[in-house]
């Protein structure tokens, strides 16, 4: 009805979205296909430079997704901090999504702002079926981010036993240390929430004695 009267289809709201990015969001998928004939692209990008794509990706809507990709979607888009639609379904823990958009093409190794690759983003949140999958895809387990972490720096961190737990069993490094000279262990020793990573990285070989170049040992950062 708004767009019989001449509704404006590009219109912005005060985070620059359109009604696509609304529909994507919304799991809409009646009312996006009613706009995107009308639209010159799918591919406009709202304040924080995210697509209709990421929105439907980050949100878990599998036929959103579907559609927009089967409408030009451009599936490496990425946003203002380089994060592509594949980084947020990770995240999100959106297996179908995930699966799909690597099918579609989507780089698997891909990484944002900060060198953070999807399995970065999975780790870092708990998504153990991502890792797992993404894993089984093959992707470089001991992958570093500008800092130097890897994924079991990032799930030690966050306490993601299970993560960790996986990522070990997979052949990650348990003594990889980052830029600084922490290692995951340091991390665990720590984070609020690393008590169980902690135990695991030790009883598969961590060094207990390994120091970083400022010269603490994991020790130490059971105190900081």
């Amino acid at each position: 009805v708004l767009i019989k009267h001449s509704a404006d289809v590009n219109a912005r709201d005060k985070n620059w979205q359109t009604p696509l990015h609304v529909a994507a969001a919304n799991k809409a998928v009646k009312c996006a296909e009613v706009i995107i004939p009308m639209l010159s692209s799918v591919n406009v990008s709202d304040r924080g430079g995210r697509t209709a794509l990421h929105h439907a990706a980050l949100n878990g809507h599998i036929e959103m997704v579907n559609l927009l990709l089967a409408k030009g979607a451009n599936i490496n888009a990425f946003d203002k901090k380089d994060r592509r639609a594949l980084h947020w379904a990770a995240y999100m823990g959106h297996l179908e999504v995930v699966a799909l958009l690597i099918n579609h093409g989507a780089e698997v190794t891909c990484k944002d702002k900060k060198g953070y690759t999807p399995l970065h983003a999975a780790a870092s949140n708990g998504q153990i079926n991502i890792v797992k999958h993404l894993l089984n895809l093959g992707v470089e387990i001991d992958e570093m981010n500008i800092y130097g972490n890897t994924a079991l720096h990032i799930a030690c961190y966050n306490g993601q036993d299970s993560v960790v737990s996986e990522l070990i069993d997979y052949g990650a490094n348990v003594n990889q240390p980052n830029n600084n000279g922490f290692t995951p262990l340091h991390f665990a020793a720590a984070s609020t929430h690393g008590a169980q990573c902690l135990e695991l990285l030790v009883n598969n070989g961590a060094d207990v004695n390994i120091q970083s170049k400022d010269g603490k040992s994991p020790l130490h950062m059971t105190a900081v």
